[in-house]
């Protein structure tokens, strides 16, 4: 059986929910406090046993690369001036077997994965997409190897949404329970509409699969959006191999909206050792002037 050693990271999405911010600037470099949103998802992988990734790019990602470079102008400042603590979280950033290919023209997430055919060979291998931070005791990216080593099948992480939701994910409609939080699939649905939703248990960004799924996508075509779906060659792949799906019950925080990527901040802000009290007054202090103004508007 083969090891699951390679994971691949999309990053060539053009991140129009956050302009003008994202105009000339990658979305995944959007810091959550003080650290990119795409260097929790290295972390992630890397903390699973992953040996190498492959991040897809686009037009505006060359900063991706160059965070993940060394910079030795700056180590060797932060080095003369004794600043340990720092030099420690520039050189967590580099070291790692990354590589960086071009997705020229962004035709959808199958079409992104599609890219890392010749990276991946005739491996099984993980797929993480950056809009989804998760926290867990072990990590989702090692919880779906764990599986892959019982099943020797594609895995797809899930977990519960609201119902009124259900038209933003792609959708499962799950078969048997076949051990705790694992279920066979009977089908896949791309973004459906809320009435004819085959469940609530929305695929979210974290994929185990396996090298077969490259046919399918090489003769996938247009799905949800005029986009090559992922979701859809999933679900084709589902009807010739097991395909399993993993209902998660760790922490998901969502960044891939302006509401979401604010929430993650100030959860995470209230976790960093350096800010996490003026946070807290700060909570405190907007809370009062809320609840002040409130009662003023009640009144009139």
């Amino acid at each position: 059986m083969d090891k699951v050693r390679k994971a691949v990271i999309p990053a060539a999405g053009l991140g129009t929910r956050f302009l003008p911010a994202t105009k000339a600037m990658a979305k995944e470099m959007l810091p959550i406090v003080d650290k990119p949103t795409i260097q929790f998802i290295v972390e992630e992988a890397r903390a699973s046993g992953i040996e190498d990734i492959l991040i897809v790019t686009g037009k505006a990602k060359r900063p991706i690369e160059d965070h993940f470079d060394s910079n030795l102008e700056l180590e060797m400042n932060l080095k003369e001036k004794g600043k340990t603590d720092l030099l420690k979280l520039v050189e967590e950033t580099t070291g790692l077997n990354l590589h960086f290919i071009r997705q020229s023209h962004p035709l959808g997430l199958g079409h992104a994965v599609l890219q890392a055919k010749s990276f991946v060979g005739n491996e099984p291998f993980i797929v993480m997409l950056g809009d989804d931070l998760m926290s867990d005791e072990v990590p989702l990216t090692k919880q779906l190897m764990d599986n892959y080593e019982k099943t020797h099948a594609s895995t797809i992480a899930v977990m519960e949404v609201p119902e009124e939701d259900v038209n933003k994910y792609g959708i499962i409609n799950p078969g048997q329970e076949v051990e705790k939080n694992l279920f066979n699939v009977k089908n896949f649905v791309e973004k459906p509409d809320v009435d004819k939703a085959p469940s609530n248990m929305a695929i979210i960004g974290r994929y185990l699969l396996t090298p077969e799924i490259f046919g399918i996508l090489e003769n996938q075509k247009p799905g949800a959006g005029g986009e090559i779906q992922l979701t859809d060659a999933i679900d084709t792949l589902n009807k010739t191999q097991r395909v399993f799906a993993k209902n998660y019950k760790g922490i998901r925080y969502d960044v891939g909206d302006k509401f979401g990527f604010m929430k993650t901040s100030i959860e995470y802000g209230l976790k960093h050792p350096q800010i996490k009290d003026d946070i807290k007054d700060l909570i405190l202090e907007l809370s009062d002037e809320i609840r002040a103004e409130e009662s003023s508007k009640t009144k009139k």
